[in-house]
């Protein structure tokens, strides 16, 4: 058995169409590390080496894309909306997440849940609907190309309630934990 060399985990990753940051979390190592192996500064320990490796090998065999389960309506509202209105947005859509924009760029998220917690911790609900998204707007969704594995994306919405797929900064659509369903129901 021939062992793959560690020059090879950034062909690999390229290969496939993972960022440094999404190997990491199928790896379950940092970023930092990630980066620092495919540079040649550091050597991982066996067990690190191991993991890049097998994370690799799982995304080879399950090549789904993200742009197979996306969908590609995503429901956006603006910084400077009202909560009332993001509110109707979601409820219109029935999406429980929505992207903030500012000036055409995501530069944040809001859920129906911390909207739902404002209220459960005591604020009014008239004055909360006519306050700004931007005062409730929490940090952006991760974003990801089509090409990125499910088990990818997977491992992503372990931490985030959604994550936006792109392709030169151009948005293409949102997968979210229902949209793994779809794997189920192929």
């Amino acid at each position: 058995m021939k062992i793959p060399e560690l020059s090879e985990i950034r062909k690999l990753r390229k290969k496939l169409g993972l960022s440094q940051s999404e190997l990491a979390i199928m790896a379950k190592v940092s970023q930092s590390l990630v980066a620092r192996v495919e540079s040649g500064d550091i050597d991982p320990g066996y067990s690190k080496a191991a993991s890049l490796f097998s994370a690799l090998d799982s995304v080879g065999k399950s090549e789904v894309p993200a742009s197979e389960i996306m969908s590609s309506h995503v429901h956006f509202v603006h910084a400077s909306d009202t909560i009332e209105k993001a509110a109707a947005t979601m409820k219109k859509h029935e999406v429980s997440q929505v992207p903030v924009l500012r000036k055409g760029r995501i530069v944040g998220s809001l859920s129906e849940s911390t909207i739902l917690n404002q209220i459960a911790s005591g604020a009014n609900a008239q004055d909360l609907s006519r306050r700004k998204v931007s005062s409730y707007a929490e940090n952006p969704l991760p974003m990801i190309s089509p090409s990125t594995p499910v088990t990818a994306v997977s491992a992503l919405l372990e931490s985030s309630p959604a994550v936006v797929v792109a392709d030169r900064g151009s948005v293409l659509g949102i997968v979210t934990k229902a949209d793994l369903l779809k794997m189920v129901h192929r």
